[in-house]
């Protein structure tokens, strides 16, 4: 199928989890992607796979959280491909697991220049080439603890409420332009930044993954998969009235 065809695709944190996941289905798709991150290796090797297989992809490096590195990878972007219609914020890290009293400013602002800064630094500097394209599709990640509490990481809480309402700010500013703006919400899917979140519980980590597999009313953690077919969809044209929308894909985490 090819549901993204002639559309250009920037996908931040694209190298590993569910960023490495949406790029490849999106390149399967039809989309020129560009993959951002900060893993050069990882990142180098999956552009490569990608193209080898036919597949439309380059790979950038760019720190989400300093606006001079967005600009200048999206500027190249846009020199490369020719054009930018959809926006995937994925990148983001978890950050320390204290109790609020306990966290330093660095530990805080580390999370937030990551999560929050990032996605504003990217729609910032991809907004004007989504307005010239004539219509564009923004997707943030931000995350169940979007929606509800936990009595853990509050920085990580902190930042993906504020990519919640981030993201339906910018739908209402932007609606005009053609420019569709949305949230995803994931359940726990099972990532290398999931795994280094369990690994500070505490717990045995074999433990760690049957608790919060225990959370999901269906029984498990979610795969990269499962998040990246919903960038996929609200990348698409399937999604044209969709937008300041709040996707949920969380095995019935929050239907409680």
């Amino acid at each position: 199928m090819e549901r993204l065809r002639d559309k250009v695709a920037i996908v931040t944190g694209g190298a590993v989890g569910i960023g490495r996941a949406a790029a490849t289905r999106m390149a399967e798709e039809g989309a020129a992607v560009a993959i951002f991150d900060c893993q050069d290796q990882e990142g180098e090797a999956l552009a490569s796979e990608l193209v080898k297989r036919g597949l439309k992809a380059h790979y950038w490096h760019c720190d989400v959280g300093f606006e001079a590195s967005v600009r200048s990878a999206a500027d190249s972007v846009k020199g490369h491909f020719g054009h930018i219609h959809v926006l995937v914020n994925n990148a983001g890290i978890s950050g320390t697991n204290k109790p609020t009293h306990e966290l330093t400013e660095e530990e805080w602002d580390q999370v937030q220049r990551v999560n929050v800064k990032g996605v504003f630094f990217c729609t910032k500097h991809v907004i004007p080439y989504l307005k010239a394209s004539g219509n564009g599709s923004i997707i943030n990640l931000s995350s169940i603890y979007g929606l509800v509490g936990a009595p853990d990481v509050p920085p990580y809480h902190a930042s993906k409420g504020a990519v919640r309402l981030m993201t339906k700010t910018d739908a209402l500013i932007y609606a005009a332009d053609r420019i569709r703006v949305n949230s995803i919400h994931p359940g726990f899917i099972w990532t290398p930044m999931v795994e280094h979140h369990l690994q500070t519980t505490g717990m045995d980590l074999e433990e760690a993954k049957q608790a919060t597999a225990a959370l999901h009313p269906v029984g498990h953690m979610g795969e990269p998969d499962d998040i990246a077919w919903a960038i996929v969809y609200l990348a698409s044209d399937e999604a044209k009235f969709v937008t300041g929308s709040e996707l949920v894909v969380d095995g019935g985490y929050t239907a409680r």
